[in-house]
């Protein structure tokens, strides 16, 4: 099936902060759980905690905020339709120094095909260079998220080793220098 044209389609991203409406952080709670919940339906999930997603949920945006980080939603017609969160990273062995890890990112089926994944990616990329970080690091399931990985590979993410104990099964774990 072809891409759907954006064209027609009005798309919004909107960072969410404690001034947020009730409307948006429930929206966003829900887009975060459906990422859950398709996570958990993958094989090789098995171990993916999906009562700590939860907690997470129900205390957006301060779950991120607390950690350096932030989220943002992707609204297609004013409709939620897409999610992305980052933090920062304690500098390791396999981390650079002032370093951030996108997390999270879900667009929902009716949104899919209109670049949003890539917006949403663009905009923590953004916001990690107006930050002066030097790297964002993420990991992604290449078998169930096969257009996700080569969106991120085309914007010039590349393998690395893994840098976190995310407990699923078949991640590839990348990363971009900045």
């Amino acid at each position: 099936m072809p891409p759907r044209q954006a064209e027609f389609r009005t798309v919004r991203l909107e960072e969410l902060s404690n001034n947020s409406s009730n409307e948006t952080l429930l929206a966003a709670r829900e887009l975060l759980l459906e990422y859950g919940r398709f996570v958990i339906a993958q094989p090789g999930a098995a171990r993916f905690c999906f009562g700590s997603l939860e907690k997470e949920a129900t205390r957006l945006p301060l779950s991120y905020g607390e950690q350096a980080g932030g989220c943002l939603m992707a609204f297609v017609d004013n409709a939620p339709t897409g999610f992305v969160a980052w933090r920062a990273l304690a500098p390791s062995s396999q981390v650079v120094a002032d370093a951030w890890e996108m997390k999270r990112l879900w667009v929902r089926p009716l949104g899919r095909g209109l670049g949003l994944g890539k917006a949403l990616t663009e905009a923590v990329l953004d916001r990690a260079i107006a930050a002066k970080r030097k790297a964002v690091y993420l990991d992604t399931a290449p078998a169930s998220m096969a257009s996700a990985f080569r969106t991120y590979l085309a914007m010039g993410f590349t393998p690395c080793a893994p840098y976190n104990d995310n407990p699923v099964e078949g991640l590839a774990y990348l990363v971009k220098f900045l």
